[in-house]
């Protein structure tokens, strides 16, 4: 009986975290856009328009739900479900705290990687689905651009991999810490196992992986769409892109989609690369700080504070940069993020040699 209200709440815990994250990620992008740009974003609904994202809510579940008359019914029904339950379904191997994982599989990178992927057929069906040229083409803009930037975030992760010689993301976080069962060497040649704290995250331990890093965020940018990576929504050209004709809920699904995705590729970023759930604050004698600050609730609050500090900078980067033309966004991926990855990859592997010897 346990099992069961397990495999019952935590499905619950998981949507209930996406959704309350969206509402305030919501607010925080009209705030920091207000900041960047000079303005005061919300402020007429609820005390600092603190109420202003629940009314956009209310405003979405009351629209009546409207079919274009020559749209493939099935796949626009089904299409916004698809994109957010492959984000969904995301959250479940990556962890929190230690040993405090939905889902603590050996091949959970490898998982997330497939799940995730699945969002392209999801964004392929709602602009298909909806019959309308707009559509269409922001979904084929989108597919494009997603299968393209997959192949950066997957070397920039392999080489993060072959230092931790792991998948499973609850091991990679461990290794990371003062909790690693294999010593931790900083810059490859300062034992920093009992020191912890910053100094024991994988970009500290192999400094290439600092590049690897910049990579995957760079990519990961353009796997959830986000400025300046966003022409398959770009208004301009294409009035909304795949999602042209959705309103009410079907269009609060891809919208709970695109803000669980940021979330779940800055948290995706953490694990791998910025120490996970293990703090930033080191043993320093016998002020053993790293020790003190890595259990359960600890490990929680380190995890969503260096993740939604990466979200900042996602929205930050949206309100800062202009967008780019689709050249330049290939141009990037092809020419530069690819080779620079496979060249972070082949260090990996004479690092771990390296290691090894």
């Amino acid at each position: 009986m346990d099992s069961y209200f397990i495999y019952i709440l935590v499905p619950l815990a998981i949507f209930s975290f996406i959704a309350l994250f969206t509402l305030f990620a919501v607010y925080a992008e009209r705030k920091i856009a207000g900041f960047v740009q000079d303005r005061l974003g919300p402020m007429e609904t609820g005390k600092f328009g603190l109420l202003q994202t629940f009314a956009d809510i209310l405003k979405l579940l009351q629209k009546e739900l409207i079919n274009p008359a020559a749209a493939d019914k099935i796949l626009f029904a089904v299409a916004p479900v698809l994109i957010f339950t492959a984000v969904f379904i995301g959250f479940s191997v990556v962890p929190w705290a230690a040993d405090f994982v939905p889902a603590n599989t050996h091949t959970g990178l490898f998982f997330i990687m497939a799940v995730v992927s699945i969002d392209a057929i999801g964004i392929l069906m709602a602009g298909w689905g909806s019959n309308n040229k707009y559509s269409l083409l922001g979904s084929i803009r989108a597919i494009a651009q997603m299968v393209s930037y997959e192949l950066p975030v997957g070397l920039s992760l392999i080489a993060a991999v072959m230092i931790s010689q792991t998948l499973n993301l609850n091991e990679i976080a461990y290794s990371q810490g003062v909790l690693s069962p294999e010593p931790i060497y900083f810059l490859g040649f300062w034992n920093v196992t009992d020191i912890g704290g910053l100094f024991a995250w994988n970009i500290f331990q192999a400094p290439h992986l600092i590049v690897s890093y910049v990579i995957f965020f760079i990519a990961s940018l353009a796997e959830c769409n986000r400025a300046p990576f966003d022409i398959p929504e770009a208004e301009s050209e294409l009035i909304g892109g795949f999602h042209t004709e959705y309103g009410g809920i079907r269009f609060a699904f891809i919208f709970l989609a695109e803000y669980a995705m940021m979330f779940l590729v800055a948290m995706l970023g953490v694990v791998i690369f910025l120490g996970g759930w293990n703090t930033i604050l080191p043993n320093i004698g016998s002020l053993r700080l790293a020790d003190w600050t890595t259990g359960l609730y600890w490990g929680i609050a380190w995890t969503l504070f260096k993740s939604l500090l990466i979200v900042a900078i996602q929205i930050w980067i949206r309100w800062t940069l202009p967008r780019f033309r689709a050249d330049q966004l290939m141009t990037l991926c092809w020419k530069i993020l690819i080779p620079l990855a496979f060249v972070c990859m082949a260090i990996s592997g004479i690092w771990r040699l390296m290691v090894m010897v």
